[in-house]
């Protein structure tokens, strides 16, 4: 029988927007490498800001 894949388990990225990290979801399974954005908010938005490391990230 086959286990599921824990959620520490799978793949995760910085989102080139807010620069929080995202992990792998089931729909991106086959673009994952031209995923870019954790969001729809953050790919509309994504001329307007610059992730910036050295900021809190705000909630």
């Amino acid at each position: 029988m086959l286990r599921q894949k824990r959620k520490s388990d799978l793949p995760s990225k910085p989102c080139a927007t807010c620069g929080r990290p995202f992990t792998w979801r089931k729909k991106w399974e086959r673009d994952w490498e031209n995923v870019r954005h954790c969001s729809e908010r953050c790919r509309r938005s994504r001329g307007t800001a610059s992730p910036d490391p050295a900021s809190p990230v705000k909630r």
